[in-house]
């Protein structure tokens, strides 16, 4: 077993106890072990190897034991033992939003619930409304919940997947007899939510590669093989299709393959005016027409674009919205980039619900090659995020002094992610917010306001003069929790008038703003910041997720205000205090 499916195992050995009413420190033993697991800075073969989990914080011998059985056999007697006490889909009942193992328990003991099927009969029946501390708000609630899952089936978020599908391009890549590889569809072109994976290999035995892939140990079940064709489930749910097609057929199935549908349509006709016909396998006489000249020659994709008289187009942009006109007016932006990032604001630590240390954060920092990084710990009123007061926020402020005061190749801003509170006004006073780097405004309760309230809310905070940036604008969380109702261009106009960032959330769960809005929020000149959302020194990876977005969203290095370097972040800080 890998660490992220050891990680699975306990968490859910976590929720078999929580249902069995064990101690809760018996359960927070697992789910520490699953977090330390998270934030490893070894591998887990290396440190089971020489004997040293027991050295990592949060696991104990005991865990250390049961990890190292995982790792090496694939299976814990404890943790079947534990699933034989339940029925098998118990778990599942996890999945829905807004339960956690105290309801699921009360559930179980008074009903016998097991299953999201048994769960909506008890719901529809009215006995879930009938529980002490359900009624009828929290049953209609679930079954909005099983309802959003339902529809939700099959998909993916692309951060979730993104590491398997990159494991499984480069085994392929590595295959002797493959020469090109690449995967295509919505994940080539940074789609939120992915439904699938498309591989596409040019080869000259495609029948080796497709024995090679249906083989392959990332394979759950075979869903088709064939001698150019095969369909797959990986272990973690999602369908995988390969196609193998010639070296000089790569480029145009791949221009296919990656859609949209909406742009593939706009290319074939396109390419009808001129005469040709453009499919999945190369150009050729469109039916009835005789060809003037020879059809033009394609080594690789860009030629396709350049042969219809267009700018190449980044596979993020083929979503026809507007693409195919920027580049046939040589319009289309140069798209930011992982290197042009310099920085990041929105990051926790351990002295609010982060699980990594200010120390270690730095570090992390520092070896992504950032030159500075901002501390935002929840205010007070995140209780449940372990929220910082006042105290709190000023120790954290001297301590961040200190390291600046040594520290030569990273700065660290100190700032804080303020609560916005019901009425719009922030968790701490104006002389508070007044004496720290930045302010990060976020919402993190009454997500249920009518849009007119909720957007009154959140103009009312950027209109205070201390907020810098907005972050998680709608709330949403991917496959979780649809974004709250408000009117967003009255916000990006807020934003606008006041210079206050909007936040592009790189974490794969929130991936917000929408890359739909970043074209409007360009033209209306607010400025995107792109922040991570770090709760470790793992989560800073996620920037590579708010690039993509971003690229999606038509955004450049000049957009992004993370992209400017530490003199100018300073000035423009500087700038944004001095205003208020």
């Amino acid at each position: 077993m890998n660490k992220d499916e050891i990680i699975g195992v306990f968490e859910n050995i976590a929720r078999l106890l929580e249902l069995k009413g064990e101690n809760p420190f018996k359960i927070r033993a697992y789910l520490h072990a699953a977090k330390a697991l998270e934030t490893l800075a070894e591998p887990l073969e290396k440190l089971i190897a020489e004997d040293r989990l027991v050295a990592v914080d949060g696991i104990g011998k005991a865990t250390a034991e049961k990890i190292a059985t995982l790792s090496t056999t694939d299976r814990l007697d404890y943790y079947n033992d534990l699933r034989d006490e339940f029925p098998p889909d118990i778990l599942t009942l996890f999945d829905i939003q807004g339960l956690g193992g105290k309801k699921i328990k009360a559930l179980w003991d008074s009903l016998k619930v097991h299953s999201v099927t048994s769960l909506e009969r008890a719901c529809k029946a009215g006995k879930v409304a009938e529980l002490p501390g359900f009624g009828e708000k929290t049953a209609t609630n679930i079954l909005k919940a099983i309802e959003h899952m339902r529809s939700h089936a099959g998909e993916f978020r692309y951060g979730d997947i993104a590491a398997l599908a990159g494991s499984l391009l480069d085994d392929l890549r590595s295959h002797a007899d493959v020469g090109q590889a690449q995967i295509a569809g919505s994940f080539r072109r940074k789609k939120e939510i992915v439904r699938d994976l498309d591989f596409l290999v040019s080869t000259k035995n495609p029948e080796a590669v497709m024995e090679f892939f249906t083989s392959h140990p990332l394979v759950e079940n075979i869903l088709a093989h064939g001698a150019t064709k095969s369909s797959v489930i990986l272990k973690n749910g999602i369908q995988c299709d390969l196609r193998a097609v010639t070296a000089a057929e790569f480029p145009f199935a791949l221009n296919y393959f990656t859609g949209s549908k909406e742009h593939n349509v706009r290319m074939r006709s396109r390419a009808l005016s001129r005469g040709w016909s453009l499919n999945e396998y190369r150009f050729s006489a469109a039916e009835g027409r005789q060809l003037r000249e020879p059809l033009p020659e394609v080594l690789e994709e860009s030629d396709i674009y350049r042969a219809l008289e267009l700018d190449p187009i980044e596979p993020e942009l083929r979503e026809n919205h507007g693409e195919i006109e920027a580049a046939e007016k040589h319009t289309l932006p140069r798209l930011i980039e992982w290197s042009n990032l310099r920085g990041a604001f929105h990051n926790h630590t351990t002295e609010s619900d982060g699980r990594s240390s200010l120390e270690d954060m730095v570090a992390a920092a520092k070896e992504l090659g950032l030159e500075y990084l901002g501390i935002a710990d929840h205010s007070k009123a995140s209780f449940q995020a372990n929220g910082l007061d006042e105290k709190r926020l000023a120790t954290q402020v001297a301590r961040i002094a200190e390291i600046n005061a040594t520290e030569k190749d990273i700065h660290i801003f100190a700032g804080t992610e303020c609560d916005i509170l019901k009425d719009g006004s922030l968790d701490f006073s104006d002389e508070i917010l007044a004496s720290l780097d930045y302010v990060v405004g976020s919402i993190h309760s009454s997500f249920t306001m009518p849009a007119a309230e909720m957007t009154k809310r959140i103009i009312r905070a950027i209109e205070n003069p201390h907020i810098t940036m907005l972050a998680h604008p709608t709330g949403r969380l991917l496959l979780g929790r649809e974004p709250y109702q408000l009117d967003i261009p009255a916000i990006l106009d807020a934003a606008a008038a006041t210079g206050t960032w909007i936040e592009l959330n790189a974490n794969p769960r929130r991936l917000d703003l929408d890359w739909r809005w970043w074209q409007m929020a360009k033209e209306k000149g607010v400025k995107c910041v792109i922040n991570p959302d770090a709760h470790s020194t793992a989560g800073l990876q996620d920037l590579i997720f708010g690039i993509g977005i971003a690229r999606k969203g038509w955004l450049t290095k000049d957009d992004v205000i993370n992209t400017l370097p530490l003199a100018k972040v300073r000035s423009v800080l500087n700038a944004k205090r001095t205003r208020s």
